[in-house]
């Protein structure tokens, strides 16, 4: 089935073992634009066989695939890369239709979801090995890495595109086949994802799209089916620890990129020019819905006022509405209950003795909220025990950068922060945060070819860079007599 808005057709169908098909029972759920509650599509519901014969699929098709040469899977993954280049600005618009972000967020996103296909289709062929000679001198040390198997991908919906590319290219590259399962708020997105690859030329079964419903007990079907060797899943630290579990039982590999609450330092001395762009960048890509935005504003007593000032200012600056309208920076959170959580984390920061400076109020007409800046917070308040996921920033004056650095550390989370400073002293204080990134005097960090992840209970293992396909390969040793 398609679903046609506009001039545009989407995909809403499971994709298995190579066919475009309906639910086996023909239910199907609405895909709701945010920004104004129409419906964009109704997408096919995965039952429990669906989910079987999604497995069974990738199942058959790992030997092949596996065997295929890594010249040949990386070119595969190139011309993937080149379809979603030349597509850029439609599958910018699928974002934006499904999850209500703003145009310069989801152009943005199509471009960093691109490039996953590019750097993992280099990284095909260079997966490293070992040869050496023991040191008894008895025999040579070969060590090799293969394919880990089947792979489970399950992916939110706040990076509909980047999370899905993110986790497909080193699959692939690797050698794995897939079973892609997006969050239900957005799977329009990874639909056109995985025909972009299907049109790349994946063969039949190797990649393969399921939604189930319901979603949990048909995830944990798949995750104790013995052919799915690794889970990578990128999500909330609740859901995360219920799927460590699942995986207990059949020692499944897992990757998981989980929640965040980032802190911002802003250090005596820091450059206020560069300080505030960079905080506003932290906050706002893509509407604060991002485990990597910056939750948390350690702001220096000397600092605090000219900060708060301008960062008040830029915000005000911000021009909020739906994504098609390409002159807005700011645009729906992915639902009205979202859109109601986050005021209703202002209107606890108040009640806790926080003060509105700009912004605070949920706007009708979608699930959009004002940009908002609160200050008179306090560590340990609720808005900075939780993850914010919204255009919210929250600030904390302090007088002692090693009370800045023990608070920005309590938490238990350990994903990101970013410090801006002096030189020498921004990066002596990112070496004393315990978290997996750290950006100094800059807003953002991601990059393809960077490890991405976290410490504490913000996650396990790395994607991008050359780490990333490592989490879908067993390293194997020989023996060989010499």
């Amino acid at each position: 089935m398609t679903a046609t808005t506009s001039t545009r057709t989407y995909i809403a169908d499971l994709f298995i073992d190579g066919v475009w098909r309906p639910g086996g029972e023909g239910r199907r759920f609405d895909v709701i634009d945010p920004a104004d509650g129409s419906t964009v599509a109704e997408f096919a519901a995965a039952t429990e066989q669906d989910c079987d014969d999604a497995v069974a699929a990738a199942e058959r098709a790992f030997p092949a695939w596996a065997a295929t040469s890594p010249r040949a899977r990386s070119e595969i993954l190139y011309r993937a890369f080149e379809i979603l280049r030349e597509e850029k600005e439609h599958f910018a618009e699928i974002m934006v239709r499904e999850n209500g972000k703003a145009w310069p967020d989801a152009i943005a996103e199509a471009g960093y979801a691109t490039e996953f296909f590019r750097w993992f289709a280099e990284e095909a062929v260079r997966v490293p090995g070992d040869y050496r000679l023991a040191p008894a001198g008895d025999k040579r040390i070969v060590v090799t890495r293969q394919p880990i198997g089947v792979a489970l991908l399950i992916t939110p919906w706040n990076f509909p595109a980047a999370m899905a590319t993110r986790k497909l290219a080193p699959a692939l590259a690797a050698g794995c086949t897939t079973i892609l399962k997006p969050a239900r708020e957005t799977p329009l997105t990874a639909a056109y994802v995985v025909d972009v690859l299907r049109r790349a030329g994946v063969p039949d079964g190797v990649v393969n799209l399921v939604t189930p419903v319901p979603t949990g007990p048909n995830v944990a079907r798949m995750i104790s089916h013995p052919a799915v060797r690794k889970l990578s899943f990128t999500g909330s630290t609740e859901v995360g620890r219920e799927l460590l579990h699942a995986c207990a039982d059949t020692v499944v590999s897992t990757s998981m990129e989980l929640g965040g609450n980032a802190p911002v330092l802003v250090l005596p001395g820091a450059d206020l020019d560069v300080t505030v762009p960079g905080a506003l960048a932290a906050k706002m890509r893509n509407g604060g819905s991002a485990c990597t935005a910056a939750n948390r504003f350690y702001v220096h007593a000397s600092l605090h006022d000219e900060f708060v000032s301008r960062m008040s200012a830029e915000l005000a600056r911000v021009r909020t509405g739906a994504g098609l309208d390409r002159q807005n920076t700011l645009g729906a959170l992915v639902s009205v209950a979202e859109r109601d959580k986050v005021a209703d984390l202002v209107g606890t920061a108040v009640a806790e003795g926080a003060t509105v400076v700009t912004g605070g109020d949920a706007l009708g007409g979608g699930a959009f909220i004002e940009p908002t800046l609160l200050t008179g917070v306090t560590h340990g308040d609720s808005i900075t025990r939780t993850e914010i996921f919204g255009p919210v920033t929250a600030v904390v004056s302090y007088t002692d950068v090693d009370d800045a650095v023990r608070m920005a550390n309590d938490t238990e989370f350990g994903l990101v922060a970013y410090v801006f400073g002096p030189e020498q002293d921004a990066t002596r204080a990112a070496l004393r945060l315990d978290v997996g990134m750290v950006a100094v005097n800059r807003g953002v960090l991601s990059d393809p070819a960077a490890p991405f992840g976290g410490t504490k209970q913000s996650g396990l293992g790395r994607e991008g860079s050359s780490e990333g396909i490592l989490e879908f390969l067993e390293e194997k040793y020989v023996a060989i007599n010499v």
